[in-house]
């Protein structure tokens, strides 16, 4: 990978870390709205590995994970390895008032945060600059 690549898969991960936690953060007060509150952060966390409620939200998990182990390994992985990573993070923030699974739970958050509107500003301002930035 090369240091320009690994440093773009940085900031997208950074900006997906940001992303996460205001997706999280907005659908816990859904749910609390919902469901009553959540017990103990214990609690929270068993919820978010487990609960259907919770379950949209694994993608971008999943994706910020993956994200660590390319930058983790003591190979660098190749650059078409990281290039995907970068357009599935690119395809996964595609809100879809339509659709289904993640992409329709993200335009829900989407309608109802402004924190959420702010971090998916930030993480898809990074996909419109150029690539060597």
């Amino acid at each position: 990978m090369t240091d320009t690549l690994r440093k773009r898969l940085e900031k997208v991960r950074l900006a997906l870390l940001t992303l996460h936690k205001a997706l999280v953060d907005s659908e816990r007060a859904s749910y609390e709205q919902t469901m009553g509150a959540i017990q103990s952060p214990n609690h929270f966390l068993q919820l978010l590995a487990q609960d259907p409620w919770f379950a949209w939200l694994r993608p971008i998990s999943h994706l910020i994970v993956s994200m660590d182990e390319a930058l983790d390994m003591k190979e660098s992985p190749d650059d078409a390895a990281v290039e995907a990573l970068l357009k599935e993070t690119k395809v996964l923030l595609a809100p879809s008032e339509s659709g289904e699974g993640f992409s329709r739970h993200y335009f829900d958050a989407l309608q109802r945060d402004p924190n959420v509107i702010l971090a998916h500003a930030e993480a898809t301002k990074l996909f419109k600059q150029r690539k060597t930035k």
